[in-house]
């Protein structure tokens, strides 16, 4: 099903490690909610700005499915609020500054964007999310510092 013009409600859940394992990874009806908002306030608008593809790695995950990933026990990646991405044209750090301008411009609004793992340099893939009570355009930087 088409959420916006370029992402769909299964890109935001599939997953290969919920194939693999055999688990049901299908969202309820107010999960495909949170992921159609997803997918308009934030995803297709970075996507917009960007002009180039960006893949979604991970979107919803199931209570089970994030148990085997070993998921914060608080995600939102359990109600369908938060998406890691990646891209292929430029390089990550170079889209993770993209959205963090977007968020000062007032382009969108997040709950949180996570440059994570990786270096300094680079991200290993960029975490994003809707805005909830407590969480409102937090920025973050989790990777190992090169000795």
């Amino acid at each position: 099903m088409k959420l916006t013009e370029n992402f769909t409600l299964e890109e935001l859940y599939a997953s290969a490690t919920a194939a693999r394992k055999g688990i049901d990874n299908t969202p309820s009806m107010v999960v495909q909610q949170n992921l159609r908002m997803l997918a308009e306030k934030i995803l297709q608008p970075i996507r917009d700005e960007y002009r180039h593809p960006i893949t979604v790695t991970s979107g919803y995950r199931c209570a089970t499915l994030n148990k085997a990933v070993n998921g914060a026990k608080n995600s939102q990646h359990l109600t369908g609020c938060a998406a890691d991405i990646k891209c292929t044209y430029t390089s990550k750090a170079y889209l993770f500054r993209l959205i963090l301008r977007m968020i000062r411009e007032g382009k969108i609004v997040v709950g949180q964007l996570i440059w994570e793992y990786g270096t300094a340099d680079e991200p290993n893939w960029i975490h994003v999310s809707l805005p909830t009570a407590g969480k409102k355009n937090q920025v973050l930087y989790l990777y190992k510092v090169q000795k």
